[in-house]
């Protein structure tokens, strides 16, 4: 009840009649959800996630796994979790819960702004005991997405205390394609990457990425455009990003998805992820009062890709 009516009053005070709603969405939970000329979206209250994003006569562009546990002590398995404030496991704690706490808290509606066929929601979190349970620092950050003919995403952290801190981030988007097996990932060409499937052993790239198997990389010192090629729909996604010195290319292939509750044990040829962030040693360091904002900005074209 107490759920229901929080929707009802967020409903009430965001809610753009036509155009944008505050509804209960799987298991309950609160999300937003967009329909606007130019495009169609939903967007989870928890961990400011966003889980669909469909431009105009076009197919869905964000993969999210039929298995997902929708409930709010878990992540949402697929769309865009936002890895905050480390990536991966935390170095010097076990315990601590993977890729950080972003993703499992309930974040908080800033604003919903219409602009044109354009709308954008804003979320956003701020240090708390239960924050700082796992990391110390004050800080606010928000995560911005607008929902158009191209999707937006933007991470804005402040440093809200008086002490320094760095931190890791992640926009961990996971892509909807026809066939993982006929893909082709460009832009890549000549920058070193850590292969998290070889003993984290440092490579570079030659050319463009085909993906063979199961596949984990961290790119490094990068903040090129990727292209990803999908032949089986028909249409090419480009992710530009700006403030982002990290890309990570991800597909769990067959093992990796059977080993995971939340991951359908046939649905790693329908997805990769192309991840805009900075982590390892492209972490970002705030000093009080000072902000860091990373982007990326989706773009879909319809063609038939060369492979």
């Amino acid at each position: 009840m107490e759920q229901a009516f929080l929707i009802s009053e967020l409903n009430q005070r965001f809610g753009i009649p036509g155009i944008v709603k505050i509804v209960p969405g799987h298991g309950g939970l609160a999300r937003v959800e967009i329909t606007s000329p130019s495009s169609q979206g939903e967007m989870y209250l928890h961990g400011a996630h966003v889980t669909s994003w469909k431009p105009s006569n076009e197919e869905e562009v964000l993969f999210v796994s039929s298995q997902s546990q929708w409930n709010d002590s878990r992540p949402i398995r697929g769309g865009v979790p936002v890895c905050f404030p480390w990536f991966s496991s935390k170095a010097d704690d076990a315990t601590a819960p993977m890729h950080g706490f972003a993703r499992t808290t309930p974040w908080q509606l800033e604003s919903i702004i219409q602009t044109g066929d354009a709308v954008t929601v804003s979320m956003f979190i701020e240090s708390d005991d239960a924050t700082k349970k796992w990391w110390p620092a004050d800080f606010r950050a928000v995560h911005r997405a607008t929902f158009g003919a191209e999707l937006t995403l933007e991470l804005d952290v402040v440093n809200t205390g008086k002490t320094s801190f760095h931190f890791e981030e992640a926009q961990h988007t996971y892509f909807r394609v026809g066939n993982i097996e006929t893909v082709l990932v460009k832009g890549l060409d000549g920058v070193t990457y850590v292969d998290k499937m070889d003993d984290k052993r440092i490579k570079t790239q030659n050319g463009q990425i085909a993906i063979i198997s199961e596949t984990d990389r961290i790119y490094l010192n990068t903040d090129a455009t990727v292209d990803v090629e999908d032949p089986a729909l028909h249409r090419g996604i480009r992710i530009a990003k700006e403030n982002s010195m990290s890309t990570v290319v991800w597909n769990p292939w067959i093992q990796k998805a059977k080993a995971m509750a939340d991951f359908g044990d046939s649905e790693w040829p329908q997805m990769i992820c192309i991840e805009t962030c900075n982590v390892g040693d492209s972490f970002v360091e705030l000093t009080p009062g000072k902000h860091h904002q990373m982007r990326s900005i989706v773009q879909i074209s319809k063609r038939n890709p060369t492979v």
